[in-house]
């Protein structure tokens, strides 16, 4: 540890702006997810959309995959799925691994929805890293990639 105070003073400083700016963009991302959410389907609640965002990035999967994945108790994911079945969004199917089990995964309409609902917040983001050059780029990639703990080099 650095015994040299204004140097620890320093790191405090610098650590509490990291939270400051962290906060900022948790606090700007779930406006946008709350803003997307309703621009997909405003009828449903914004965690309906956290599950048809889910299932566009990652594919069919189980009800019970499904809720473990986005941290979501088992009776929230049955409820939210069967509104996105009834609104043509999702559907259900045989397992290709276990003809017993379901796999749940997106309609066309549920996947363009996704992709119609996903360009205002991805507008959003390019604009703010417009003006970066590659280089800016890279490091600030890098630099989530670590902090995110996806430090493969």
């Amino acid at each position: 540890m650095n015994d040299d105070p204004h140097k620890n003073m320093r790191r405090a400083q610098l650590e509490l702006k990291l939270g400051e700016q962290l906060n900022a963009l948790i606090t700007s991302s779930h406006a946008l997810n709350v803003k997307t959410a309703a621009r997909f389907d405003s009828s449903l609640q914004p965690a309906a959309f956290h599950i048809v965002r889910w299932l566009y990035s990652y594919g069919p999967t189980s009800a019970s995959a499904l809720a473990e994945s986005t941290a979501m108790d088992r009776s929230s994911v049955s409820r939210l799925v069967k509104q996105l079945e009834l609104l043509g969004y999702v559907k259900r199917e045989s397992s290709p691994d276990d003809r017993r089990g379901i796999q749940l995964s997106l309609t066309e309409l549920g996947r363009q929805k996704v992709k119609d609902a996903m360009k205002e917040k991805e507008v959003a983001y390019f604009e703010r890293i417009s003006t970066w050059n590659e280089d800016q780029l890279e490091h600030f990639i890098r630099m989530l990639e670590i902090f995110n703990g996806f430090d493969v080099k």
